[in-house]
């Protein structure tokens, strides 16, 4: 079992990266979320993609190499202990092509935050840095610009700041789709940018994994076949248990979740629905790469080992 490096748990006083490596955010709630990285000790340095309000194509934060470079030296410089992605949206593919890997040192981890279009690059940290990383509430995006005494900022906070007094996840609403018990590798994302990364060298199969699925805005037919394509590809092949989160605006609720119990129940492994995890919602923080425990019947999913150092 491939065992990832731990970056070390934030302290007031450092220095993070602000940064837009896929499209463009909303400028007054990227201010407001700045200020709320402010309020908790930290010192944000806003780079040039979080201001860029679509220069070359209006769905994108700036050109391939203004966000590739922004990344690159984001992961690569010391001085910064994280790097929290503005926002998602589309773009992260075509960064990832562009960034330097062999500047950034896989000794020297650090906390990396985001997810949607964001999951491509955890999974590709996983890849080429072998680092632990988190997919949680982005800094423009609703659930972290209002800062302390919002239930996903302050998890996000705690997790980060005190990663000893959080050792697992519950799922209140979760429903056990197949119960039972598994361990792995905590891995996934949004479903859609998982399929995207199929092929390419950033694409880490979800074998022995505890594998985190959801997405947003894709029509049920579209949706069954990207999950289709997940399974027909090696990426689900000796997985060893599914979480499933939010699926918001990808249908009716009941079929999609229809569709999702007929895709994913006869993998022989157990599978939790109804996960507090994704877009519309308030979201709990989901580690990449940690070994966890997945209990489908109790809600629960618990880490054996620290998040963080």
């Amino acid at each position: 079992m491939t065992v990832y490096r731990r970056p070390r748990a934030l302290r007031e006083g450092d220095r993070v990266a602000v940064l837009a490596a896929s499209s463009p955010v909303n400028q007054v709630q990227l201010d407001l979320g700045l200020r709320a990285l402010e309020e908790i000790g930290l010192k944000p340095d806003t780079f040039t993609s979080a201001r860029d309000t679509g220069s070359d194509f209006d769905y994108l934060a700036g050109d391939d190499a203004l966000r590739a470079t922004d990344l690159t030296r984001a992961l690569s410089d010391p001085a910064y202990a994280g790097v929290f992605l503005a926002g998602g949206g589309y773009g992260m593919q075509r960064t990832l092509e562009r960034v330097d890997w062999t500047r950034i040192d896989p000794l020297q981890p650090k906390v990396v935050v985001g997810y949607s279009d964001v999951t491509a690059l955890l999974e590709a940290i996983a890849v080429k840095l072998g680092w632990v990383s988190f997919f949680g509430p982005m800094v423009a995006c609703n659930g972290f610009y209002q800062g302390p005494g919002r239930y996903d900022f302050d998890f996000l906070t705690n997790l980060l700041f005190k990663p000893e007094t959080v050792t697992g996840l519950t799922f209140l609403d979760g429903q056990a789709v197949v119960p039972g018990v598994a361990e792995g590798i905590t891995l996934g994302g949004t479903a859609t940018l998982l399929a995207a990364s199929l092929g390419t060298d950033t694409s880490l199969p979800a074998r022995g994994a505890i594998l985190f699925l959801e997405d947003v805005d894709e029509e049920l037919f579209r949706l069954d076949r990207i999950i289709t394509q997940l399974r027909r590809s090696i990426y689900t092949d000796g997985v060893a248990g599914i979480i499933l989160g939010t699926f918001t605006d990808c249908g009716e609720p009941r079929e999609v979740e229809r569709m999702l119990v007929d895709r994913l129940s006869d993998l022989g492994v157990p599978v939790l629905a109804g996960a507090d995890i994704g877009h519309g919602i308030a979201q709990q923080t989901y580690p990449i790469g940690v070994r966890a425990r997945l209990d489908a019947s109790a809600g629960t999913l618990t880490f054996l080992e620290p998040v963080l150092a």
